[in-house]
């Protein structure tokens, strides 16, 4: 598998896979969102967009960066998001680094959003799905953040199998500008837990996959199956074109 490392303003082309990554928070949210029950989150382009679909369907959950604000129901925070009733509901989401990333490559074939808490997932679809190249999509600090390119290159090495010790790419996330922000309280709408929640290494069994389903881009969660699992990929969710996206 040929893997490459690429910051959001550095895609110049469609990839063919793209693994988008924001470890703290986005991806590590919409993971949390999914185990507490969500049927879909959509990814907005804007604020504007997260208010409007609010304001089209009430009962739909939409968070934001940073502090609380009026229409929004929740923060992008994994600690806070723990005490909001998602089940069967859709998230509308809108972030400044892992929303912007997934919809810079939503062109792609096969696009999947992740973080350490869905790590082994990820790379095990990769697996058994992904062939050439794949372009992990660093989204944080123009490409630079640490948690994510550590998450990254972890998962890389994970999908060709190789038994990979996470302990050094957790410490690169644990000590990152991001971890230290969130700790800090430098970030706002942030719980004192987040970090520890974002370094939760596999803590759910299932992949991200995210597909344009016109006119919005949708991201539902993948059950992935053991390697010693004969049972086909699934997909939860009602819509969408399946984790089996086709071999690239």
């Amino acid at each position: 598998m040929d893997t490459r490392f690429l910051g959001i303003a550095d895609l110049v082309e469609t990839p063919s896979v793209a693994v988008v990554v924001d470890v703290m928070r986005a991806f590590t949210v919409a993971a949390r969102a999914f185990a507490q029950g969500a049927e879909k989150i959509v990814l907005a382009e804007s604020l504007d967009e997260a208010l409007a679909l609010k304001a089209r369907h009430p009962d739909w959950v939409a968070l934001k960066d940073g502090p609380p604000a009026p229409g929004f129901d929740a923060v992008n925070s994994p600690g806070l998001l723990r005490s909001v009733d998602l089940g069967g509901r859709t998230v509308v989401q809108k972030t400044t680094a892992g929303t912007v990333g997934t919809l810079a490559v939503k062109e792609a074939p096969m696009v999947l959003c992740t973080s350490f808490v869905v790590a082994e997932a990820t790379a095990q679809l990769l697996r058994t799905r992904a062939r050439g190249r794949v372009t992990f999509v660093v989204t944080g600090e123009d490409g630079q953040a640490d948690e994510d390119l550590a998450c990254a290159q972890y998962i890389a090495r994970r999908a060709t199998g190789a038994g990979t010790d996470p302990a050094e790419f957790l410490r690169r996330a644990a000590g990152s500008r991001a971890a230290t922000e969130l700790t800090e309280g430098v970030r706002q709408g942030a719980h004192p837990d987040d970090v520890a929640l974002c370094l939760e290494l596999d803590r759910f069994p299932f992949a991200m996959v995210a597909a344009w389903e016109d006119p919005l881009m949708v991201l539902r969660p993948c059950t992935v199956p053991s390697p010693a699992d004969d049972a086909p990929i699934r997909q939860t969710g009602r819509r969408g074109p399946g984790c089996g996206a086709p071999n690239t």
